[in-house]
C-alpha cells in the first residue's frame, strides 16, 4: 500500500491524462461519425462509396494494429512527403539558379506526438462506429417531420438542427453512450506508443516495485470510477432527450 501512496501523484496525473485523451476523441469521433452517416445516406453514390469503405476497414481491423499503423505508419508517411518536397523545390531552385544551395523547406524529421497520435486514432476508429449509429437514428426520425419542415421553407441546415438533430438525439443516446464507455477502456491502448497515461505509468511502477497486482488493480478502479460517472450522466441525458415521449 506504501508504494502506491508513493505513486499517487503520478496515477492521478495519468488518470486526468486518460481522460483528456478519451474527451477528445470523443469530440472526434461524434464529428466523423456525423459526417460518416449523412455520406452514407447521402444521393451522392462517391460519398456513400466512401463512407462504407471507411467504417468497413476499421471495423474489421483490431484497435491495436490501427493505433500502431497510425502511429509509425503515418509517421513515416509525413516525413516521406516532406522529403519529397524538399527534393522537389530544391530541384526547381537549383534549375532556376545554379548557385542555389541545398535547403530543406520542410523539417527534416517530424516526431508525431502520441498524444496526437493517441486522439486521432482513436477518434479515426470510434468514428466509424458513430456513423452507423448516427445513420440508424437519422433513419429512425418522421419523414413526414422533415417533409413539413420543408414545407414550412426551411433550409436544410435549419431543418437537421431544428428538427432532425434533436429526434436523432434520442434514439442515438443509447449507442453513443456504449460506444464512449468502450472508448474510454480503449485509451489503455496509447501506453504502447509510449504516452504516459495511467496505463504506462502503472506499468513502469510494477515494474520497480515487483507489485502489479496493486497498480493494476488501482487503475482498474480509476476505469470502473470513469464509467460509473459517465453512466450516470448519460442516464440523465436519456431522461432529458426522452422526456417529449413521456
Amino acid at each position: 500500500m506504501q508504494e502506491l501512496l508513493n505513486y499517487q501523484s503520478l496515477l492521478l496525473q495519468g488518470a486526468w491524462l486518460t481522460l483528456q485523451v478519451a474527451l477528445l476523441s470523443l469530440v472526434l469521433a461524434i464529428t466523423l461519425g456525423l459526417l460518416g452517416a449523412l455520406a452514407k445516406i447521402s444521393p451522392s453514390r462517391l460519398l456513400r462509396s466512401i463512407a462504407t469503405l471507411y467504417t468497413t476497414i476499421i471495423r474489421g481491423i483490431p484497435d491495436l494494429i490501427l493505433m500502431l499503423l497510425i502511429f509509425f505508419g503515418g509517421q513515416m508517411l509525413i516525413n516521406n512527403v516532406c522529403y519529397s518536397i524538399n527534393e522537389s523545390l530544391n530541384e526547381y531552385f537549383t534549375q532556376q539558379d545554379a548557385s542555389h544551395e541545398w535547403y530543406a523547406y520542410l523539417p527534416d524529421y517530424i516526431d508525431i506526438s502520441p498524444y496526437i497520435a493517441g486522439i486521432v486514432t482513436i477518434g479515426f476508429i470510434f468514428g466509424a462506429y458513430m456513423a452507423e449509429t448516427f445513420r440508424g437514428a437519422i433513419l429512425s426520425v418522421e419523414k413526414g417531420q422533415i417533409e413539413a419542415a420543408k414545407a414550412y421553407g426551411m433550409s436544410k441546415y435549419k431543418i437537421f438542427f431544428r428538427v432532425t438533430f434533436p429526434q436523432m438525439m434520442r434514439h442515438a443516446l443509447p449507442g453513443i453512450g456504449n460506444n464512449w464507455l468502450v472508448l474510454l477502456k480503449t485509451t489503455a491502448l496509447v501506453s504502447i506508443i509510449g504516452l504516459q497515461d495511467m496505463v504506462k505509468i502503472a506499468g513502469d511502477a510494477s515494474g520497480s516495485t515487483q507489485q502489479p497486482f496493486t497498480f493494476y488493480l488501482a487503475v482498474a478502479f480509476i476505469f470502473l470510477f470513469f464509467t460509473a460517472i459517465s453512466s450516470a450522466l448519460l442516464k440523465r441525458l436519456e431522461d432529458k432527450y426522452s422526456i417529449q415521449t413521456r
